[in-house]
């Protein structure tokens, strides 16, 4: 299982994002870049060149809350990808063609589209098709296990409007990656929802799943593969220390991607 850490960006700084109160952020403090409180280029310098991450994910708080994208700021570390070869994923409130345009005219290697800025999943299917579901994935917001829906989403979906049909009508547009994202849990350090991993694995056994929000220790990140997750999103424990280079480096003792696969698959089957 890859470990992928986390920049959150609100008005040109680095931010530590705890329990999804957005507008209370503070700069970010960090073990990794000690001397550089809330600067998103030194934190993600250390993410590639400290910890040796070769996927980032970035979150565009501003945009994400309906401002402009930070385009100064994500063309810069953008180009530090390029510089340092990697993966560059971000979300900034896509919904429509145009405004993914925009990231990839930026140098973003891969768009994030979240159901709380989704207005139709006929909008996520269009994504898909222009963009490559290679470079497209779905992030499953939620808030304490409870979906965030955009108030301008129209369609009714067919079955309840919880996470696992919601993941499921966003594979049905096409997408092959979710991203599962508890903004209740972020920076809480009370762990993920083993749980609902488990059944959106077995509900949906071919997707790459990833998850955030609340990981603490090694042992979660462990408890998540076992759960069936490829990978882990993380920031506060990076930023205090308690999962370090020496975790990305042998990332939770996991197997190789096809092997992990193959092992869900015959789960899923076996239930």
């Amino acid at each position: 299982m890859n470990i992928i850490p986390v920049l959150d960006l609100a008005g040109g700084v680095a931010v530590h994002a705890e329990g999804g109160d957005r507008s209370r952020y503070p700069p970010v403090r960090s073990v990794l870049v000690p001397d550089s409180a809330g600067d998103p280029v030194a934190l993600m310098r250390a993410y590639r060149e400290i910890l040796g991450a070769r996927e980032c994910y970035l979150a565009d708080l501003d945009a994400i809350r309906g401002r402009p994208v930070q385009q100064q700021q994500l063309r810069q570390l953008a180009q530090l990808h390029y510089e340092l070869p990697g993966r560059l994923l971000v979300d900034a409130g896509v919904a429509l063609p145009a405004q993914a345009a925009e990231l990839l005219a930026l140098g973003v290697s891969e768009i994030i589209v979240g159901l709380e800025t989704l207005r139709a999943f006929s909008d996520l299917r269009i994504l898909v098709e222009e963009i490559g579901a290679t470079r497209l994935s779905f992030s499953l917001d939620l808030r304490l296990g409870t979906p965030i829906v955009h108030p301008a989403m129209g369609e009714v979906l067919p079955g309840p409007a919880d996470a696992l049909n919601f993941a499921r009508q966003a594979v049905a547009a096409g997408v092959d990656t979710i991203v599962v994202l508890d903004l209740g849990r972020v920076g809480a350090g009370g762990g993920v929802d083993l749980e609902l991993l488990e059944s959106l694995r077995r509900g949906l056994p071919a997707v790459r799943l990833i998850a955030g929000g609340g990981a603490r220790t090694r042992r979660d990140l462990e408890r998540m593969r076992d759960a069936g997750c490829d990978a882990a999103l993380v920031a506060t424990a990076l930023h205090s220390g308690r999962i370090t280079a020496a975790d990305f480096a042998a990332p939770a003792g996991s197997p190789p991607r096809v092997s992990q696969s193959a092992a869900n698959v015959s789960r899923y089957v076996a239930d």
